[in-house]
């Protein structure tokens, strides 16, 4: 800071009090507190996603692991870094501020979420009002914004009205007392969703959000369409003697329940269902469209398109030389390169910037074993899913580029 020198004005007490307010720092502003709402597809399912950049994430759920290890499987140890823990990284290598947060538990809805109905002992809805966020993605279960019978768990009215409880609750975070009969209108509707009679005329009591934020930007993120729910395979069960819980046949020779014929007739219902939602409450800032770059991508032919599951039903890991594979061994969570992708599709909608400019030499790849030119594969994969890509430029318009160009030139040397 120059100070302009003054005879008339000038003193030792005036030119130092200068001195110090040009030494002093910027006042920096508050970093953006962000928290990831879900389940297993947020916190990764196994590593290396599940615990990457976990030191710097709060993972809101650990201590409930360590207190009450009911529900939660011995190979999925906390703490867990998972989507937001990619994110995070995202965002340090773009020098940005964010404060990243996670609540997941393994197979939670929203509606788990909203009424801490897995275990008493893991308060998610706790987690969401325990401070001020300035942005929150919230992600349902895979398979459950589907339409009825269309998944294991498909009840996109279930959806739709929890999704629509943990925004309010979020956004103005009044406490309320009712039925789910009420919520859903009639007990008919509401036993229509799955619930008994009983369920449905319980009184729920949901205190109020101190903390709630009507200026956060709240997010549904789209899942993806799986294999394991397209494919004809023989029905798994976790192996308990693996160090990662992955999938063999349970023993019963019993094929699969299928419910669609291709990836992309799963990708049509659940981009329907999530965008559905957002349009109808407008208080959502958007969709993350992590399920529509995993189809992207498959119609792209620059992933595993096919043999996911051998002539015996059982599933094929992927081989060297394959193509990035974007499911884990059980064709139904990501691989490290589909939540990559799903960090990048976050990443790009919540910030705006482009996925393509965290480059080749991006650190999250790199710690994840993602080779630069697949992570490029994937970077641009988001990008075009954001509509951040421009569309290539025809031969025709080069080509006129080119020669107005080439005139200008000329032009400028017979000045």
């Amino acid at each position: 800071m120059h100070v302009p020198f003054n005879p008339k004005r000038w003193s030792w007490r005036a030119a130092c009090a200068a001195l110090v307010v040009a030494a002093a720092p910027a006042v920096s502003a508050a970093p953006i507190e962000i928290l990831f709402v879900g389940n297993s597809y947020t916190f990764g399912r196994v590593d290396p996603v599940m615990r990457y950049n976990a030191a710097n994430v709060h993972d809101l759920t650990a201590g409930f692991y360590a207190a009450n290890a009911t529900g939660a499987n011995p190979w999925e140890p906390h703490p867990w870094g998972g989507i937001a823990g990619i994110f995070k990284q995202f965002t340090v290598e773009k020098g940005l501020d964010y404060d990243v947060s996670i609540s997941a538990r393994n197979a939670a809805s929203l509606r788990g979420q909203f009424l801490n109905t897995a275990n008493s002992a893991w308060d998610l809805r706790g987690n969401v009002a325990s401070q001020k966020w300035d942005v929150v993605v919230l992600q349902e279960q895979s398979d459950a914004t589907l339409p009825v019978g269309s998944g294991k768990n498909a009840n996109p009215a279930q959806f739709r009205a929890y999704a629509d409880k943990l925004e309010q609750f979020i956004h103005s975070g009044k406490a309320q007392t009712y039925t789910e009969t009420a919520l859903y209108g009639s007990l008919a509707a509401c036993m229509a969703t799955g619930s008994s009679a009983a369920t449905c005329n319980t009184v729920r009591t949901i205190p109020q959000n101190v903390n709630a934020n009507p200026d956060a930007k709240v997010y549904l993120t789209e899942t993806w369409a799986r294999p394991d729910m397209v494919y004809a395979h023989l029905v798994t069960t976790a192996d308990t003697t693996s160090p990662t819980g992955s999938p063999v046949p349970d023993g019963t020779n019993t094929q699969a329940t299928l419910y669609y014929q291709s990836l992309a007739a799963m990708t049509s219902d659940l981009h329907a269902s999530i965008y559905g939602e957002a349009a109808a409450n407008g208080h959502f800032a958007g969709v993350i469209g992590a399920g529509d770059a995993f189809q992207l991508a498959f119609d792209q032919g620059l992933v595993k398109t096919g043999g996911f599951y051998d002539a015996n039903g059982v599933f094929v890991p992927n081989q060297a030389g394959d193509a990035m594979n974007l499911w884990w061994d059980d064709y139904l969570h990501a691989s490290k390169y589909g939540s990559y992708l799903d960090a990048l599709v976050q990443f790009g909608t919540i910030t705006g910037l482009d996925p393509l400019s965290l480059g080749a030499n991006e650190i999250a790849a790199r710690d994840l074993g993602i080779s630069q030119a697949d992570a490029l594969t994937l970077q641009r994969i988001a990008a075009q899913q954001l509509g951040m890509v421009p569309e290539p430029a025809s031969a025709a318009m080069v080509l006129l580029g080119l020669a107005l160009i080439g005139g200008t030139r000329l032009r400028t040397r017979r000045k």
